[in-house]
Protein backbone atom coordinates (compact mmCIF):
# COMPACT_ATOMS: atom_id res chain seq x y z
CA UNK A 1 0.00 0.00 0.00
CA UNK A 2 1.25 3.48 -0.80
CA UNK A 3 1.79 6.31 1.74
CA UNK A 4 2.65 9.72 1.82
CA UNK A 5 5.15 10.15 5.30
CA UNK A 6 7.71 13.27 6.23
CA UNK A 7 11.08 12.02 7.06
CA UNK A 8 11.99 12.89 11.29
CA UNK A 9 14.76 12.23 13.30
CA UNK A 10 14.40 10.14 16.32
CA UNK A 11 16.65 11.47 18.78
CA UNK A 12 16.22 8.79 21.37
CA UNK A 13 17.19 6.17 18.85
CA UNK A 14 19.09 8.10 16.85
CA UNK A 15 17.70 7.02 13.84
CA UNK A 16 15.73 8.10 10.89
CA UNK A 17 11.56 7.51 11.47
CA UNK A 18 9.19 7.97 8.66
CA UNK A 19 5.71 9.52 10.30
CA UNK A 20 2.66 8.32 7.84
CA UNK A 21 0.85 11.09 7.19
CA UNK A 22 -1.96 9.51 4.76
CA UNK A 23 -2.50 6.25 2.65
CA UNK A 24 -3.86 5.43 -0.86
CA UNK A 25 -7.37 3.99 -1.16
CA UNK A 26 -7.46 4.19 -4.83
CA UNK A 27 -6.11 6.12 -8.17
CA UNK A 28 -7.09 9.50 -6.84
CA UNK A 29 -8.23 8.91 -3.29
CA UNK A 30 -6.14 9.35 -0.20
CA UNK A 31 -7.16 9.09 3.06
CA UNK A 32 -5.42 11.05 5.95
CA UNK A 33 -3.92 8.82 9.09
CA UNK A 34 -5.14 10.99 11.95
CA UNK A 35 -3.15 8.89 14.62
CA UNK A 36 0.76 9.28 14.83
CA UNK A 37 2.25 6.43 12.94
CA UNK A 38 5.78 5.89 12.56
CA UNK A 39 7.90 3.57 10.78
CA UNK A 40 11.68 3.14 11.51
CA UNK A 41 13.96 3.07 8.84
CA UNK A 42 16.98 1.48 10.65
CA UNK A 43 20.14 2.27 10.94
CA UNK A 44 22.31 3.26 7.85
CA UNK A 45 19.80 4.78 6.47
CA UNK A 46 19.50 8.58 6.28
CA UNK A 47 16.90 10.64 4.51
CA UNK A 48 17.13 14.36 5.01
CA UNK A 49 14.71 15.99 8.08
CA UNK A 50 11.25 17.46 7.09
CA UNK A 51 11.13 15.44 3.43
CA UNK A 52 7.89 14.48 1.69
CA UNK A 53 8.42 11.06 1.04
CA UNK A 54 5.85 8.03 -1.01
CA UNK A 55 6.42 4.81 0.99
CA UNK A 56 5.34 1.50 -0.30
CA UNK A 57 4.28 -1.03 2.28
CA UNK A 58 3.85 -4.73 1.69
CA UNK A 59 0.85 -6.47 3.90
CA UNK A 60 3.08 -7.34 6.62
CA UNK A 61 4.16 -3.52 6.85
CA UNK A 62 7.60 -3.97 5.65
CA UNK A 63 9.13 -0.93 3.46
CA UNK A 64 9.05 -1.77 -0.35
CA UNK A 65 9.88 1.36 -2.01
CA UNK A 66 11.05 4.97 -1.00
CA UNK A 67 10.59 7.42 -2.95
CA UNK A 68 11.08 11.45 -2.88
CA UNK A 69 7.27 12.91 -3.19
CA UNK A 70 8.62 16.36 -4.87
CA UNK A 71 7.57 15.50 -8.40
CA UNK A 72 4.29 13.88 -6.94
CA UNK A 73 3.39 17.28 -5.20
CA UNK A 74 4.36 19.17 -8.32
CA UNK A 75 1.74 16.70 -10.34
CA UNK A 76 -0.65 17.20 -8.32
CA UNK A 77 -0.61 20.94 -8.17
CA UNK A 78 -0.46 20.70 -11.80
CA UNK A 79 -3.95 18.74 -12.12
CA UNK A 80 -5.66 20.35 -9.63
CA UNK A 81 -4.46 23.56 -8.17
CA UNK A 82 -3.78 25.29 -11.88
CA UNK A 83 -7.10 24.33 -12.88
CA UNK A 84 -9.22 25.97 -9.54
CA UNK A 85 -10.46 22.22 -8.60
CA UNK A 86 -10.42 23.50 -4.86
CA UNK A 87 -11.87 21.58 -1.62
CA UNK A 88 -14.79 24.07 -1.72
CA UNK A 89 -15.50 23.69 -5.55
CA UNK A 90 -15.48 19.79 -4.70
CA UNK A 91 -17.99 20.43 -1.87
CA UNK A 92 -20.11 22.41 -4.52
CA UNK A 93 -20.15 20.01 -7.25
CA UNK A 94 -20.87 16.80 -4.81
CA UNK A 95 -23.90 18.78 -3.84
CA UNK A 96 -24.98 19.46 -7.16
CA UNK A 97 -24.51 15.74 -8.10
CA UNK A 98 -26.41 15.12 -4.99
CA UNK A 99 -29.30 17.46 -5.97
CA UNK A 100 -28.86 15.98 -9.49
CA UNK A 101 -29.39 12.43 -8.17
CA UNK A 102 -32.52 13.61 -5.85
CA UNK A 103 -34.05 15.06 -8.76
CA UNK A 104 -33.88 12.37 -11.01
CA UNK A 105 -35.00 9.79 -8.74
CA UNK A 106 -38.19 11.93 -8.12
CA UNK A 107 -39.01 12.34 -11.87
CA UNK A 108 -38.18 8.41 -12.14
CA UNK A 109 -40.60 7.81 -8.98
CA UNK A 110 -43.43 10.15 -10.96
CA UNK A 111 -42.69 8.40 -14.17
CA UNK A 112 -43.67 5.11 -12.12
CA UNK A 113 -46.78 7.02 -11.18
CA UNK A 114 -47.87 7.59 -14.68
CA UNK A 115 -47.00 4.20 -16.07
CA UNK A 116 -49.39 2.71 -13.46
CA UNK A 117 -51.73 5.30 -14.29
CA UNK A 118 -51.76 5.13 -17.90
CA UNK A 119 -52.08 0.65 -17.26
CA UNK A 120 -55.04 1.51 -14.89
CA UNK A 121 -56.95 3.32 -17.30
CA UNK A 122 -55.78 0.86 -20.15
CA UNK A 123 -57.70 -1.70 -18.55
CA UNK A 124 -60.32 0.77 -17.43
CA UNK A 125 -60.88 0.92 -21.38
CA UNK A 126 -60.61 -2.56 -22.11
CA UNK A 127 -63.10 -3.69 -19.71
CA UNK A 128 -65.47 -0.70 -20.91
CA UNK A 129 -64.85 -2.41 -24.59
CA UNK A 130 -65.81 -5.53 -22.98
CA UNK A 131 -68.99 -4.46 -21.64
CA UNK A 132 -69.80 -2.49 -25.35
CA UNK A 133 -69.25 -5.54 -26.94
CA UNK A 134 -71.84 -7.37 -24.57
CA UNK A 135 -74.07 -5.11 -24.87
CA UNK A 136 -74.07 -4.71 -28.10
CA UNK A 137 -74.54 -8.54 -28.71
CA UNK A 138 -77.49 -8.68 -26.28
CA UNK A 139 -78.79 -5.97 -27.79
CA UNK A 140 -78.27 -7.63 -31.43
CA UNK A 141 -79.89 -10.99 -30.08
CA UNK A 142 -82.99 -8.64 -29.05
CA UNK A 143 -83.44 -7.28 -32.65
CA UNK A 144 -82.89 -10.98 -34.20
CA UNK A 145 -85.23 -13.05 -31.85
CA UNK A 146 -85.24 -15.63 -34.09
CA UNK A 147 -81.84 -16.44 -34.30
Amino acid sequence: MLYLAQVHKNEFLDQFQLHLLARQEAQNIWVRIPEEAFIILGKGKTLTEKLLVLVELSPTGDIERIEEATNWVLDLIGTYLTTGITPDFLRQEAERAEQWRQSLTLQNQDLARRTLELEARREQIQALEESLKREKNLVNKGDNPGE
